[in-house]
């Protein structure tokens, strides 16, 4: 197996990169789409909605798993694999008839993509160390948001074009242009495989698991992301059918709420040397005061301004929060990159999806200040779990066994 070159990591990185918002891609490229797909598939929003939850249902769980096969394994092969299937099974959905075709090929295209993030985020761990390491990790949600910024901008423009099928088709052409790009100048990254063994991979998992700051780092990015997640299940609803817009505007503010992640992400990395646990407080708590003014002014007013504004201060003050905890999670364990990276990614995904598809069942979001209610519930969980949460900010690790990170680091 050939291993990536000195003179190659560079052309490396920008394709890790590139790849780390495919997740996003796969989720929010269709969104404008939600409400012509249920028309042409003859189904019920819920039913359409469903496709969402089954990719991040299997994308959170799959990356439970294939961290520790990627720690045993490598990363190449296994990503190269799962980017031919995961085209493959967008060309599929494009083609189906089916909504249980539809819903297989979701699921299998939250495996791939599971293999395919985790390998590239741990790609940044076997190859770089220190102050280089904190730049690359506390970029990662700035670079996702690209795929909530883009993608949803193309699927709208895709969806008045061609309509629904189109969007899938992209993501299929994506996918295999990353195949043929790593083709000429990928390889193996790890340095050093690691045995594999089940009860291994569990204890590991067990201990991460049991370190109350790093389940809690993993429950706030779970619950972060619901706030994008619920919005990006609910607008072209609100957007489409309430306010009677076309799906091109849905892809236009989702691309708002893209940015708006961007945003808070950009701040917490200039922020990055302030005292953690104060900007984590200070932005929660600016969450739930926006939160409370727009519900009131909602229960008056409501028009695409008032949903942008809400759009912009969750979402920004979401994306920061989201960007110093996924900086912190990554590198708690640096010795289980793989798994840390497939354990973070799960852990969130899953918190995400279970809180999102509650939600929207429950609360039936018809209105913006339905919609306010159901982003309450999150920033409340969200300030909660922060407050209750001891961070490891200021300490050095005893040893080498208990993984902590330096003060500097455990502050990205």
């Amino acid at each position: 197996m050939r291993s990536i070159t000195q003179s190659r990591i560079r052309s490396n990185t920008y394709v890790a990169l590139g790849l780390i918002p495919l997740s996003g891609f796969a989720m929010d490229v269709y969104i404008p789409s939600l409400p012509d797909m249920a028309l042409q598939l003859h189904t019920t929003p819920a039913a359409i909605q469903l496709t969402l939850s089954l990719f991040i249902i299997s994308y959170g769980v799959s990356q439970l798993i294939v961290g520790g096969l990627l720690d045993s394994y490598g990363r190449y092969w296994p990503t190269m694999i799962s980017m031919l299937a995961f085209s493959a099974a967008s060309f599929a959905i494009a083609f189906a008839q089916s909504m249980n075709v539809i819903y297989a090929m979701r699921i299998v295209q939250g495996f791939t993509v599971a293999v395919i993030v985790v390998s590239k985020r741990s790609f940044f761990v076997d190859v770089y160390k220190g102050e280089e390491l904190k730049k690359y990790t506390s970029l990662f949600s700035v670079i996702w948001a690209i795929g909530p910024i883009v993608a949803p901008f193309l699927g709208g423009f895709f969806q008045t074009t061609w309509g629904w099928t189109s969007n899938f088709i992209f993501l299929g052409i994506f996918s295999l242009a990353f195949f043929l790009i790593e083709v000429v100048i990928g390889g193996e990254s790890q340095k050093q495989a690691q045995p594999f063994s089940v009860r291994t991979i569990l204890s590991t998992y067990g201990k991460m698991v049991k370190t109350p700051d790093f389940t809690a780092g993993m429950i706030i990015l779970g619950l972060a992301y619901a706030m994008i997640l619920l919005y990006g299940m609910a607008s072209p609803f609100l957007i489409e059918q309430r306010l009677h817009f076309d799906p091109h505007v849905t892809g236009y503010c989702a691309l708002f709420s893209g940015v708006s992640v961007m945003v808070g992400g950009t701040l917490s990395r200039m922020l990055i040397a302030k005292p953690f646990v104060k900007k984590l407080l200070f932005a929660s708590i600016l969450q739930l005061v926006a939160l409370a003014v727009l519900i009131t002014l909602t229960s008056f007013y409501q028009n695409l301004p008032t949903l942008l504004i809400y759009v912009f201060l969750i979402h920004s003050t979401g994306g920061f929060i989201f960007n110093n905890l996924m900086s912190y999670c990554l590198i708690r364990f640096p010795q289980y990159a793989g798994k840390a990276a497939g354990l973070v990614g799960g852990g969130f995904s899953v918190v995400t999806s279970i809180l999102s598809s509650l939600l929207v069942n429950f609360l039936s979001i018809t209105n913006q200040t339905v919609l306010g209610i159901g982003y309450g519930v999150l920033v409340v969980g969200v300030l909660f779990t922060i407050i209750r949460t001891k961070w490891i900010v200021n300490e050095r690790p005893a040893s080498s066994e208990n993984a902590q990170s330096s003060p500097a680091t455990a502050a990205a």
